[in-house]
């Protein structure tokens, strides 16, 4: 690993937290009480996921533009610790709701849903650097 692959992950976490916590105070807590009042109770929760993933795309699209190693090297820090930000990421319960399934079958539904959530976000975060890349124009020179 270069010492600008070093920065390129360095820049992509701060940018990114910094993205995470206006995206999540400033846009979608206030969404996501809007969205209260007008759905049921019952899918508030597809409304939060929804949000979440939205959000991942756009700080995906963000940090994209510097590379895969910035997006992993997020997705990593996410994956540590989310300080409570996003209660759908925590890869330690996931990891101990797969311990569990092995002693009682009862903790399978909340494993295969929390790894469900997991894989949405995290593939929204992916999705949202790929569309960043994406939009470079290509030149193709004739001859």
């Amino acid at each position: 690993m270069s010492w600008r692959d070093l920065v390129t992950a360095a820049r992509s976490c701060v940018v990114g937290w910094g993205a995470l916590f206006a995206i999540i105070f400033l846009i979608e807590r206030p969404l996501l009480y809007l969205a209260a009042s007008i759905v049921d109770a019952s899918w508030l929760p597809t409304v939060e996921l929804a949000l979440e993933c939205l959000s991942f795309a756009a700080i995906g699209w963000l940090i994209g533009r510097w590379g895969n190693i910035g997006v992993v090297s997020f997705a990593a820090t996410l994956a540590v610790s989310n300080f409570g930000l996003i209660p759908g990421i925590d890869l330690p319960w996931l990891f101990h709701l797969l311990l569990d399934c092995f002693q009682n079958v009862r903790y399978l539904e909340p494993f295969f849903t929390s790894l469900a959530t997991h894989s949405f976000l995290f593939a929204s975060l992916f999705v949202g650097s790929h569309l960043s890349r994406a939009s470079e124009q290509t030149v193709l020179h004739i001859k």
